[in-house]
């Protein structure tokens, strides 16, 4: 059983790598991830949007992995952004992670996040179906 995308015609298509809307039939698994940040798993971290944005992709993709799930479980996923000129160069980045998969986003410009030098953050939900049909 997979997850179910809702882009109803009567609105506005997605304007990038989402889906209006994701659906979870039957039962299953869920995982909700936290916010990722662009440090390194030895506690780097790059100035570069590119770089954080590489590496919080990459930690989202551990998690789930330790999830036993893939970026195709991603039912709904937040980006926070401190800089605007950084969306072309964060969404592209984004893109190569999410590959086909479509999950619902949200993407927020925001002051600031938690440390000054944290470009962007990004948290996830998954699901996975426990394989049984819905009754």
């Amino acid at each position: 059983m997979t997850l179910k995308k809702h882009n109803p015609s009567t609105i506005a298509a997605p304007a990038g790598a989402y889906s209006n809307g994701i659906s979870a039939p039957g039962s299953g698994r869920w995982l909700h991830i936290a916010g990722q940040v662009g440090i390194n798993v030895n506690g780097a971290l790059s100035e570069d949007i590119e770089q954080q944005a590489h590496v919080v992709w990459s930690n989202l993709l551990a998690v789930l992995a330790d999830a036993e799930m893939t970026v195709a479980n991603l039912v709904k996923v937040t980006h926070f952004l401190v800089r605007p000129n950084d969306m072309a160069a964060y969404a592209t980045v984004r893109a190569s992670y999410l590959l086909d998969a479509r999950p619902a986003s949200t993407v927020l410009i925001v002051q600031a996040l938690a440390k000054p030098q944290w470009l962007v953050e990004v948290d996830a939900v998954a699901w996975k179906s426990d394989g049984q049909e819905p009754a």
